[in-house]
């Protein structure tokens, strides 16, 4: 038996597993199981992955999310976590170690074993594969595959076009290159560029065979090094071999508080060598936490669990201030029994070393802010966000301060109808109704093409309706204008408490218009109605 043999183990559908397993939705043996109810894994505005049931109605990965609620209606959309898949992931790991130790992780989901040690005391190839799937059932992955080839990319091509029963495949030694040419070049779309698939099946080579019958140096010269890379694993050349993870050390803390506390002061002074060791035991293994969740049990069992970022990486006092503010926030119906601190989220320390002309954050002004707000609370402090969406309120997201600067919305999206820049200095956090009309002083009306009626001539914000002064009073001569920037924002709903300024919802346009007096203003217009949402300074 070749010495590189491996053994793939691929769980389909992971990221709609993982989400459920982390709580997203209902349990995977349970009645709104990802394999039972239609659920889907949503990244940057598409689907990444997809339920058994969703697949059956339809729902494919890479549709928009929108496209795919129309052809499933009971769709549930569930967002993309890759941390949460990873720690999903950690159990199936650990019990797959439990009968074939060294595990290599390919991706949350996809792992790797040489297949030489588990056949050797598990009694063979197939029978290794049959005990996996086993195990896999037992931790709660009932459709995993298994796939063996001489070389780590032949397996997991082996896995994923594995039968559902027997469940696994087995490629024989030195068939690699054989089993590879039958399949769609997509299968190499990870390593090439993502295009490349097109334009190969545009040149005719629709599959592995095909493109591993071309001259490497044609190869290289056309795609690169990643070609290169492609075209000797098309060949069965993949010198790669499954090595084994290095069992992470115990990091977390752990403290029983006996007798219960009920006081925060008390728990956090309790806490506080716990907090040290902690970041001591980090910087020991050259380690800082960018990730830490605190679970607080009470008395009488109930519990609180909260996942905190940091924009640097904690310190004990950090640790101390989150467990502070989590025990303002309640949850608890008795006093505290057990803390657990873990880190979810560590990096190395060198990732966050000063360089050596500076370009680190100010230390003055991260202390500064944060001793603010541990006397003022978690949200007393804090930033602004700019990311996705189309409005200006839509794209501001406040982060308390010590928190990751993550948007709500992430930017990549296209985001049809949204405001060009610059955005506008001064946003209302409710839009004051107003009134648009033309020269002849006919109302301005927005049709359904997204046309306004006539060009708008002047407008004024309703008598009662302006937020403070500074804003026009009376009719305001229009002097220019841009847009309109049609959008149609939560059609689903007539509740203008859906939209984050209490606005107007459905089809909806934005216009920017500059008055006489060189004042710029943004405003909104729905349903025939019109409000001033907006100023540019």
């Amino acid at each position: 038996m070749s010495t590189r043999r491996t053994l793939v183990l691929w769980c389909p559908d992971w990221p709609v597993t993982a989400a459920v397993l982390g709580g997203q939705g209902a349990g995977p043996g349970g009645p709104g199981g990802p394999g039972r109810r239609p659920v889907a894994v949503v990244d940057r505005g598409q689907v990444l992955a997809v339920s058994p049931a969703a697949r059956a109605a339809g729902v494919r990965r890479g549709l928009r999310v929108r496209e795919a609620q129309s052809r499933c209606a009971e769709l549930v959309v569930l967002r993309h976590d890759p941390g949460a898949e990873a720690r999903a992931f950690e159990p199936v790991l650990r019990a797959v170690e439990a009968v074939a130790p060294g595990v290599q992780v390919l991706r949350p989901g996809t792992c790797a074993v040489p297949a030489r040690g588990a056949a050797s005391y598990l009694g063979g190839e197939t029978a290794a594969a049959a005990v996996l799937l086993d195990v896999l059932e037992q931790a709660g992955v009932p459709d995993a595959r298994v796939g063996v080839a001489d070389g780590p990319f032949s397996a997991e091509q082996a896995a994923r076009t594995a039968e559902r029963l027997p469940g696994y495949q087995v490629v024989p030694t030195g068939g690699d290159r054989p089993f590879l040419a039958g399949l769609p070049v997509e299968v190499l779309a990870p390593v090439l560029d993502p295009d490349a698939p097109d334009l190969l099946r545009r040149l005719g080579l629709r599959t592995v065979g095909a493109f591993a019958d071309l001259a490497p140096g044609d190869v290289l010269a056309r795609f690169g090094s990643s070609g290169g890379r492609a075209h000797r694993l098309a060949r069965g050349d993949d010198v790669a071999a499954a090595g084994g993870r290095a069992p992470l050390p115990e990091l977390g803390r752990t403290v029983e508080l006996d007798p219960p506390l009920d006081r925060a002061d008390q728990v956090v002074a309790t806490l506080r060598p716990a907090a040290e060791q902690l970041v001591a035991g980090l910087a020991g293994q050259v380690l800082v936490c960018t990730g830490l969740r605190v679970e607080l049990t009470d008395d009488l069992g109930g519990a609180v669990s909260r996942r905190w970022l940091h924009p640097r990486f904690f310190t004990a006092a950090d640790v101390l201030d989150r467990v502070r503010w989590q025990l303002a926030g309640g949850g608890l119906g008795a006093p505290v029994a057990r803390v657990d601190l873990l880190p979810e989220d560590v990096e190395p320390q060198g990732a966050h070393t000063e360089g050596l002309w500076g370009g680190g954050p100010d230390d003055h002004v991260h202390q500064a802010l944060t001793r603010v707000q541990s006397r003022l609370g978690h949200r007393a402090v804090g930033t602004s966000v700019v990311g996705g969406g189309r409005g200006p309120a839509d794209r501001t997201t406040f982060v308390p301060w010590g928190d990751r600067p993550l948007p709500t919305r992430p930017g990549e999206p296209p985001w049809p109808g949204r405001l060009p820049p610059p955005l506008p200095s001064t946003v209302l956090t409710r839009p004051a109704q107003a009134t648009v009309v033309g020269a002849a002083g006919s109302p301005a009306v927005l049709d359904d093409r997204g046309t306004l009626s006539v060009p708008p001539a002047r407008f004024r914000v309703d008598e009662g309706g302006r937020p403070a002064a500074g804003w026009p009073v009376g009719w305001q001569p229009v002097q220019a204008w841009a847009g309109p920037w049609p959008a149609d924002e939560r059609w689903w709903t007539d509740d203008t408490r859906g939209h984050p300024t209490g606005g107007p919802t459905g089809f909806l346009a934005r216009l920017q218009v500059v008055g006489v007096d060189g004042s710029a203003w943004l405003l909104l217009v729905s349903a025939g109605h019109w409000w001033v949402e907006a100023r540019y300074d």
